[in-house]
Formats: C-alpha cells, structure tokens, sequence
C-alpha cells in the first residue's frame, strides 16, 4: 500500500473521473429517473474497524439526501466551516450512485 495520498493526485483523479461522467450521463442528471433513491450504507467505524460484525453499523443512505446535503453545503456562506466526516460521507453517497449508475448491468436494463 502506498503510504502517502496527495490531495493534489485525488483532486486530478476526480476531475479525469468527473469529466467522464458528464460525457457518459450529460452535464445535468435527472434523478428522477435512476429508479433508485435508497441503498445499503455502512457507517465509518464499522468500514474501517474490522473486529466487529457488521450487520450492527448497516443502515440505509438515500440518494436524494445526499445530493439535497451536498446543495445546502453548496450555499452556506464562504467562512463556514464544513464537518469534513458528515459532508464527505453525503459526497461518496453521490459518487457510488454514479458507479452504481454504470454497472453494465444497470445500463443493459436501459436498452
């Protein structure tokens, strides 16, 4: 494993990923028409600490509050403070939607 992140290569990482999306799915995407709103999420201690059983830390995220949290972060003025934990959390709710969104099974069911 590699022992150092550069925030610098995350932030190409996502741009190179993001620019795909919007050539794959458009500028704007309509999350009406997903068919999905909730998933299966784990809450961070019980991803990251592998001694406990997991069925305890497995609740249901939701799609659409992700996004509708990722809006709010979006106007708060600019000298707040974002609860890096909680806001990174409704962000990776996003990006799995958009994986989720690719699998070649979900797009076959579109053909």
């Amino acid at each position: 494993m590699t022992d150092v992140l550069k925030v610098q290569d995350l932030r190409r990482v996502c741009g190179v990923l993001l620019d795909m999306v919007e050539e794959r799915f458009g500028a704007e995407i309509d999350l009406s028409g997903v068919g999905v709103d909730l998933y299966w999420n784990v809450d961070l201690e019980t991803a990251f600490e592998l001694r406990e059983v997991p069925e305890s830390g497995i609740d249901v995220g939701q799609s659409s509050d992700d996004v509708a949290e990722l809006h709010v972060l979006l106007r708060r003025p600019a000298d707040h403070v974002p609860v890096l934990w909680h806001d990174l959390q409704h962000l990776a709710g996003v990006l799995r939607l958009l994986a989720y969104l690719d699998l070649p099974c979900v797009n076959a069911s579109e053909s």
